[in-house]
């Protein structure tokens, strides 16, 4: 049986940032900690913290990518991740760099409209899996 693989598309608000058809596992960063998603893992929704999201592809290797804030949506074998910005091309030790400066170091009147927007995002994910379940 062959194995399968995920497509793993990266969304910004204007873009694809990239897309990735051969992915065999990707490993990204919540506000409670990284977790892994594996082909056959059960579908998802996960609020993304700014950190770097690393994938496994059969053609490339480990890449990663810097992101900021955003959802990640995994649906049967297809990834979606949308992010506010994504930064990639660079060795990880600079992508980390990236976060830091680019992601992390926000001035307070955005870091308050962020909260504001993470936890209406959050209340649509619990009411949308009530709907789901009720």
């Amino acid at each position: 049986m062959a194995r399968p693989f995920m497509k793993l598309k990266v969304l910004l608000p204007f873009r694809v940032f990239t897309e990735k058809e051969d992915v065999m596992r990707i490993v990204a960063e919540t506000h409670r900690g990284a977790f892994g998603l594996l082909p056959r893992r059960l579908d998802c929704v996960a609020p993304l913290a700014p950190g770097i999201l690393t994938f496994v592809t059969k053609t490339a290797g480990e890449e990663f990518i810097a992101v900021d804030e955003g959802v990640l949506v995994k649906a049967g074998l297809e990834v979606l991740v949308s992010v506010r910005n994504a930064i990639g091309g660079m060795d990880l030790g600079q992508l980390r760099e990236a976060v830091e400066q680019e992601f992390l170091n926000l001035d307070e009147r955005e870091q308050s409209v962020r909260s504001v927007l993470a936890k209406m995002e959050s209340g649509l994910i619990r009411r949308l899996i009530e709907f789901h379940h009720g």
